[in-house]
């Protein structure tokens, strides 16, 4: 995608974009997560207008500065994708004047995330207890793979780990001799999107009283809460879900459908739509079948009502059903490619693409915010902090202000 349409989309830069105050701002956010989880939360935040202050270790940083595709210069793709708008400050924990100025930063921040090992802050000696002695009105937030209690508190865990254990992977995939991983981080992702509400409930709770909370929150948690339905279906019906490839269990037709040069994806979510679907589809035959004549007898009869949709869209082109479709105003879309995606006119009419540039001059095109306030989408930063390059701005920032 060339610049200019990242312009027109309203990406960096873009003359549409909001100027306004967002509503974070002036919120003091100090972030010691690395990799994806507690970044992606802290993003969120640093999107929505709070001072971000990244604490990374000496030499390192956060090990994802390590993790591909890399610009040019050498600085992460990753890295940058997920710390835009952030700033970078270097203390060793270990060390006691580090430490000491840490626990100053600590003392002036409204919000902290963590995503280490549960035990790892407190074993540092800023632990929850220690940080709310100093500063009673903090919002401590915890983002680890499997909470602060529990017989697995103590386990590492990863994206694949916890999509595994969560019973994600059992319900992904064309069937359950070849189960797949979602194609995203999800775990991670969605943990961080819970930490950003916890943090965000917590704040307006502390509007009231006063105080801190503390957030403890799992991955594993996280991922069962976006489980959908499958828990119920087990419960209810005492079979074991599995996975479906396109498939909705409990809606029909809702997947892909072949054509004579690819696939469609049709959700037909109620009987006004598959009335209008039969329409579409030149197959009046279909309504007066008591086999497809209501949602239940359809997902019942799945692999019947499959077979005969697909004998029809088998017959035309990709595009050709999507124009039919999109007339009759039946839910519809191809499966896009990500440079399909790239280029597609919705996203970029409402600047869902970004663009991230590093200190040579480099750029690359990263997915923006999906928020609009009053209309427009936040200014986001097209700057990711080079490790430790903020210290002196953000000491003085931070700790020469007064009390």
């Amino acid at each position: 995608m060339v610049e200019s349409q990242l312009r027109e989309a309203g990406g960096a830069g873009d003359a549409n974009s909001s100027t306004a105050v967002l509503p974070l701002a002036g919120l003091k956010v100090l972030d010691l997560t690395r990799v994806l989880a507690g970044p992606y939360c802290t993003m969120i935040l640093a999107d929505l207008g709070a001072d971000v202050v990244k604490i990374e270790r000496p030499d390192t940083g956060d090990e994802s500065r390590a993790f591909g595709p890399f610009l040019p210069s050498g600085a992460s793709a990753y890295f940058a994708s997920l710390n835009r708008g952030k700033s970078s400050v270097v203390l060793d924990l270990k060390d006691a004047a580090d430490r000491e100025t840490f626990l100053q930063l600590a003392s002036r921040a409204d919000v902290l995330v963590e995503n280490f090992r549960p035990g790892v802050m407190d074993g540092l000696g800023i632990g929850p207890d220690v940080l709310h002695e100093i500063n009673p009105s903090l919002i401590f937030a915890s983002a680890s793979g499997f909470g602060q209690t529990g017989p697995y508190r103590d386990r590492p865990a990863y994206d694949v780990i916890i999509q595994a254990m969560s019973g994600l992977i059992s319900i992904t995939g064309h069937d359950a001799d070849q189960p797949a991983r979602v194609g995203a981080s999800v775990s991670d992702i969605v943990t961080g999107m819970f930490t950003a509400i916890g943090i965000l409930a917590s704040l307006q709770a502390r509007n009231s009283d006063g105080r801190g909370t503390t957030l403890d929150l799992a991955m594993l948690d996280c991922n069962v809460a976006i489980l959908e339905n499958a828990i119920a279906r087990c419960e209810l019906t005492g079979q074991t879900p599995k996975p479906i490839g396109t498939r909705h269990p409990s809606i029909t037709p809702f997947q892909g459908f072949p054509t004579s040069n690819g696939t469609i994806v049709i959700a037909a979510g109620n009987d006004t739509l598959w009335q209008k679907l039969c329409d579409v589809l030149e197959a009046p035959e279909f309504l007066a079948d008591p086999l497809l004549n209501s949602n239940s007898a359809r997902t019942e009869n799945q692999p019947y009502a499959e077979r005969l949709i697909s004998e029809r869209t088998s017959t035309r082109k990709t595009s050709e059903w999507l124009t039919l479709l999109e007339e009759a105003a039946i839910p519809a879309a191809p499966i896009q490619t990500i440079p399909e995606m790239m280029d597609d006119e919705q996203l970029n009419s409402r600047g869902m693409f970004h663009r991230i540039r590093g200190e040579g001059g480099e750029s690359f095109t990263a997915a923006g915010t999906p928020f609009r306030i009053d209309g427009q989408s936040p200014q986001l930063s097209d700057r990711f902090p080079g490790l430790g390059a903020d210290n002196a701005v953000v000491l003085s920032r931070w700790l020469s202000e007064s009390e």
